[in-house]
């Protein structure tokens, strides 16, 4: 059975993503159209990923009811996947997490191989940025506060590497 799924990109730009959450319903990225997404994408052996999900977290609570959705993506080999929920609950990181992700599927979303990365959508499933890397705090909220703000001011950088 196959868990993570990538379809070529759309018409809206990024390929959707099938996935499952922590209690095992599938998650669909095109569910979430309509809604800012930042995408994380991580491991639970990954030491800078394991420093950026608090950063994400409290950027997750910052913003919430501000139509802007986390959501914690994990690339743990399938007998690893387990321990994700108790890391995350031991951690107190407040994110909605999915499974069944890979670096094959890193490479389909144009993130290349490194852990962590995050890819920042609009409303409708564009790419705003991809980190490749530790993302800041200031690299995400400010991406945020520009879509929210109707795009007003410098367009952001499409594409940071932090490592």
């Amino acid at each position: 059975m196959c868990l993570a799924a990538a379809r070529p990109a759309d018409a809206k730009g990024v390929p959707d993503l099938k996935l499952k959450d922590l209690a095992g319903h599938a998650q669909k990225l095109s569910a979430l159209r309509g809604q800012i997404v930042v995408l994380s994408f991580w491991a639970t052996w990954c030491a800078p990923c394991r420093n950026e999900l608090p950063r994400l977290s409290k950027l997750n609570e910052e913003f919430a009811g501000r139509n802007v959705h986390f959501v914690a993506v994990s690339i743990d080999e399938p007998k690893d996947r387990a321990k994700v929920g108790p890391y995350l609950s031991e951690q107190k990181i407040r994110l909605d997490a999915w499974v069944g992700g890979d670096v094959g599927l890193l490479e389909r979303f144009g993130m290349g191989e490194i852990v962590p990365a995050t890819l920042i959508l609009d409303e409708r499933g564009q790419v705003v940025t991809r980190i490749m890397g530790e993302a800041r705090e200031e690299d995400v909220r400010s991406r945020l506060d520009w879509l929210l703000n109707g795009r007003q001011g410098p367009v952001p950088e499409k594409k940071l590497k932090r490592y």
